[in-house]
């Protein structure tokens, strides 16, 4: 693909931020808010924080956590956050179709021999024969909101199974889990370091991975609201800097391993101050490991998988027809692959 000057530089801000150790500041101590999960593919902007690359940026960030996708997009959309990631949504993309919101890059994507997402089954529905995804046909598969990555990856994997599924919405992923673990609920998709860890339980099983339904799937997103994508590029291109050093450090010890097991053990102890806080290291900790799923270098994205989500969202009647790519998504900032 061909890029202008500008694209290029802004393609290659992660990468010389990581060698060099700098990033350019937008305004010294610019306050920002970052839209987060408590989920281990939000480590970038727990790494970019903790190490001082968003301080190095120019940039005063404060993290503010979310149980869904959704509130977040409308939080970015009010003002009362600035940079979000998370997954494309039917709200994110009305929000944009109103002016509102853009996606500015990507942040997590499914890669060949990496673990990725994982389909679940309760142990109930599995003791009852559901034990690949194609045997969920007829049963309650559990969603966040209608138009949710959850409602994307059931729906995707029916499609190709040429099967139904009952979308019972449940609003955050802790209800899910609990509405999962007791049967109240037959299937599930979510990333690797929960679903291991529920499967270690015995109460869900691991029946079928995402990928072989929606390979190359972008699954999050780096967006923020179109103000400050059209008017204020100085402080999103410091923003995308600093968050894509926090990447390649996660990258580099938890995903490609090239850092040893020292670097590797820090960072898992760094990651464990936002996601399963409740429950001791030690415990954590192989949860943390055995899911990393690699984030993606510079916040590249992934065009043809955010086309195709796009697609999905129009054919469910969940958003306008007529919204047009370009209304979403934001190219200008990072290279798209």
């Amino acid at each position: 693909m061909l890029m202008n000057r500008r694209h290029a530089l802004a393609a290659m801000g992660g990468a010389a931020a990581a060698a060099t150790g700098l990033a350019a500041p937008a305004i010294a101590n610019t306050p920002l808010v970052v839209g987060a999960l408590r989920l281990t593919s939000h480590a970038g902007s727990y790494v970019a924080l903790d190490r001082g690359y968003f301080a190095d940026a120019g940039l005063n960030v404060e993290l503010r956590f979310f149980d869904a996708a959704q509130p977040m997009a409308v939080a970015i959309a009010s003002g009362d956050v600035d940079f979000g990631i998370t997954a494309m949504t039917g709200a994110l993309i009305s929000l944009a179709d109103r002016g509102a919101v853009k996606v500015i890059g990507g942040a997590l994507q499914e890669e060949p021999g990496i673990t990725g997402q994982k389909y679940l089954v309760s142990d109930a529905a599995f003791q009852d024969g559901v034990t690949t995804p194609a045997a969920l046909a007829g049963r309650r598969f559990a969603i966040s909101q209608a138009g949710s990555s959850f409602h994307y990856m059931g729906s995707k994997m029916a499609k190709a199974e040429g099967i139904d599924l009952e979308f019972i919405p449940l609003q955050s992923v802790g209800n899910i889990i609990s509405s999962l673990r007791s049967g109240q609920v037959d299937g599930w998709s979510i990333v690797p370091h929960i679903a291991l860890a529920l499967a270690g339980s015995g109460d869900v099983h691991i029946v079928g991975d995402v990928a072989d339904y929606i390979p190359d799937y972008q699954v999050t997103t780096v967006f923020t609201s179109s103000g400050n994508a059209a008017n204020e590029r100085a402080m999103t291109e410091s923003f995308l800097s600093a968050f894509s050093r926090g990447v390649a450090d996660f990258n580099a010890s938890m995903v490609d391993a090239t850092e040893g097991d020292a670097a590797r053990d820090e960072m898992v102890r760094l990651i464990h101050q936002y996601v399963y806080t409740d429950r001791e290291y030690e415990k954590a900790a192989p949860s943390i490991i055995n899911g990393a799923m690699r984030l993606t270098p510079n916040a590249a994205l992934n065009v043809a998988s955010l086309k195709d989500q796009l697609d999905w969202f129009k054919a469910e009647d969940l958003v306008d027809q007529d919204i047009a790519f370009e209304t979403v998504v934001d190219s200008s900032y990072v290279e798209s692959v």
